[in-house]
């Protein structure tokens, strides 16, 4: 059974359960805990009066009452005028974590009313779910049964008082169907790359639109190439996998409103053709097609959410290998959108496969363009994995993107794309080169995109270093992040028709 999330009127001191989950911030006991300490015999007053609970972010304490429930956990959220949605939500994925890894088969949550600050109790109930579904995901299907198996978490309830209940209604609504998207490109980017194919992701998108009744179209390599797709396919030559361009269609608004175009990038393994990469840690090219995962996981967003707006999504997939058949270095390709490209570095591919999706979505006539990728190690100089790199050609969009990174806590911050940057793809024999070198490694590869840009407002997200984690999280486990899913959600939400 799939793990889901409920809300439930009741208060924690009289709702049965074998594992609850409680929110609260820094300081005393809340008063709003007075019966619930009462029900467990003082359990709560005792931690926090011997000072091994102060409820700073992230602080936890795991008390084992003589009386139901059999265990309470603590979570802290750090000073409650401090108290953010991101706090909130770390605090349900460190609930659910915590209950899937002792083998509690259901479990509840509880925020007091101290707890959320100034945060409303419909984004109480939106992140709770979010952070929920984010902290309960594991992937186990490739290995061996444990010798000593634990229940699964099947449900986490998230309790509430009646006078907040249409609230944390609508909220949950709303987060828990962001919160399924997150949960299925982590499904996605976690596949190694012998399952997850180009193919493979042209079946997802084909079974995700079947179950919504969205509208999926999937070409393969000869209809690739009759569209014209010169660039896509040359970083698909070296493989003995046939390439995929995959287009959704969601409507949710009148044919008269403009759609909003996601690009996601699917490399779905990268070795760096010729250009090839360094063997330690190339296991995690598998990553390389987070965008489109980002992608996919926001039409199963709107597929269960269904908005008043329109969306097109539009992935462009191959697997970039060395062969006797792969491009070289000092090749020219001709691109969807007309100008030629002179290949000085294979690695250099999520952004010949970008580039054709911008020219095809042309056709849209789109509201704006937001395309997300893994597409430079150097993003991660610039900022780490605390934030993706965002560029663009409209400043009210950047800022858009900006403000949904914020509340969805997939911050993103701008870099300029200066003229002068343009200087370093200049060619002498094709319209541009595919990289500018190492020096402005992200913006150069923003500029290269930015060629095939005609008649929308675009921005472009560069997500390496944010796709997945080497450690875990006290909110997560390590691995594959979804990361995309909330932010894109926040943007569509905030463009969609009330």
């Amino acid at each position: 059974m799939a793990f889901e999330t409920a809300l439930t009127v009741a208060s924690p001191e009289s709702f049965d359960t074998p594992f609850l989950a409680v929110v609260l911030p820094q300081g005393d006991l809340p008063q709003s805990l007075a019966a619930l300490d009462r029900a467990t015999g003082g359990a709560l007053s005792r931690v926090i009066a011997a000072g091994d609970f102060k409820g700073k972010k992230d602080e936890v304490a795991l008390l084992y009452p003589e009386r139901q429930p059999a265990r309470v956990l603590l979570i802290g959220v750090g000073k409650a005028e401090d108290v953010t949605r991101t706090q909130l939500r770390r605090a349900a994925g460190i609930a659910a974590k915590r209950a899937r890894t002792l083998g509690a088969p259901t479990a509840a949550l509880w925020y007091t009313s101290e707890s959320r600050g100034k945060v409303s109790w419909r984004e109480v109930a939106q992140v709770a779910a979010e952070g929920a579904l984010q902290g309960a995901w594991y992937f186990g299907e490739m290995k061996r049964p444990p010798e000593e198996p634990k229940p699964p978490l099947e449900r986490l309830t998230i309790l509430m008082g009646s006078d907040a209940e249409a609230e944390m209604t609508a909220g949950h609504r709303v987060g828990s169907a962001i919160g399924a998207g997150h949960v299925a490109a982590r499904g996605l980017q976690v596949l190694p790359g012998n399952l997850c194919t180009p193919e493979y992701l042209g079946k997802a998108a084909i079974e995700l639109a079947a179950r919504f009744a969205l509208t999926a179209t999937v070409l393969d390599g000869k209809q690739i190439l009759a569209e014209g797709m010169h660039a896509l396919l040359a970083v698909a030559q070296g493989s003995a996998l046939d390439p995929r361009f995959i287009v959704l269609e969601y409507s949710g608004a009148p044919k008269s409103s403009r759609p909003v175009v996601l690009i996601g990038k699917g490399v779905t393994f990268d070795t760096g053709g010729i250009s090839i990469k360094p063997a330690q840690g190339m296991e995690d090219m598998k990553f390389d097609m987070s965008g489109a995962a980002a992608v996919l996981g926001t039409f199963e967003m709107l597929g269960r959410l269904k908005p008043k707006v329109n969306v097109v999504g539009l992935i462009p997939s191959a697997e970039n290998m060395p062969s006797g058949t792969a491009y070289k270095p000092g090749d020219v390709v001709k691109s969807h959108f007309g100008k030629t490209i002179e290949v000085v570095n294979t690695d250099a591919e999520g952004r010949l496969l970008l580039a054709d999706a911008l020219s095809y979505a042309r056709r849209f006539d789109p509201a704006c363009v937001l395309d997300i990728a893994t597409l430079t190690g150097a993003i991660l100089i610039s900022l780490g994995n605390i934030a993706a790199g965002v560029m663009g050609t409209d400043s009210a969009l950047v800022q858009e993107v900006i403000a949904a990174g914020a509340r969805a806590a997939e911050r993103a911050w701008e870099l300029p794309l200066w003229d002068e940057y343009r200087d370093l793809i200049k060619s002498d024999i094709a319209d541009m080169k595919n990289s500018g070198g190492r020096n402005a490694g992200s913006i150069t590869a923003a500029w290269f995109l930015r060629e095939f840009v005609e008649g929308f407002p675009w921005a472009h997200l560069d997500i390496a270093g944010m796709d997945n984690i080497d450690r875990d999280d006290p909110a997560m486990v390590k691995g594959p992040t979804g990361v995309g899913v909330r932010l894109f959600s926040e943007f569509v939400l905030g463009r969609a028709v009330a």
